[in-house]
């Protein structure tokens, strides 16, 4: 027997293993380590309309936790648009916010914290199309995150280029509750300003946690 061979006996049958084998052996166990590690991590969707807070939440509870927080990938994608978001962008803005938080995940730190989902993809293309993709229909049920915090809409209003809505907040507000019912999502509505709103956000995750 070569000495990059072993003989191990099952019972009266005998079977033999090389190191390149019992490396790779060892290598799925590890990787099953990891995605055990990673199905672990709670995820925390910072969620509501515009102009309520989502980044800026998003930075803080990254920061307040010692973790990483996934920006929101449609606000890159669409600063780099000349023409209002067609219905193949909003379908490469899921498939970008997907791949987004699948390589940012493995940094977290028991927590990751979401801005926004590709939740805002269905609301966008039912608001302006009428429909939602197909892809994001059948992948919102297989992806839920663990809490959403509902920012309120009781921060004034921030002019962005990228803002739509100023005078349909309320009507958003109405709609991000209805999707999350819809999902039988767990949620939080965070209101208040300033420190307040943190430490209302802070609050509801803790006592999530606990």
């Amino acid at each position: 027997m070569r000495n990059s061979e072993c003989q191990i006996r099952n019972g009266t049958s005998k079977y033999f293993r090389t190191r390149h084998s019992e490396f790779r052996i060892q290598n799925t166990s590890a990787l099953k380590q990891i995605k055990m590690q990673q199905s672990e991590i709670k995820k925390i969707a910072v969620v509501g309309p515009e102009s309520t807070g989502k980044s800026t939440m998003s930075a803080y509870l990254a920061k307040h936790y010692n973790t990483v927080w996934v920006p929101e990938y449609a606000r890159e994608y669409c600063e780099k648009l000349t023409t209002p978001p067609t219905w193949q962008d909003e379908v490469n803005m899921f498939h970008g916010q997907l791949a987004l938080e699948k390589e940012i995940l493995p940094k977290a730190n028991k927590l990751l914290i979401c801005d926004t989902t590709f939740i805002t993809v269905k609301i966008w293309s039912d608001y302006t199309f009428g429909r939602s993709p197909q892809e994001v229909l059948d992948e919102l049920p297989r992806h839920p995150y663990d809490l959403y915090l509902l920012l309120d809409i009781d921060l004034p209003w921030e002019e962005d280029p990228l803002r739509d809505f100023p005078h349909m907040r309320e009507h958003f507000m109405e709609v991000w509750i209805k999707e999350l019912q819809t999902l039988n999502a767990k949620y939080v509505v965070i209101s208040g300003a300033g420190d307040e709103r943190y430490a209302n956000a802070v609050a509801a995750i803790d006592e999530f946690l606990r």
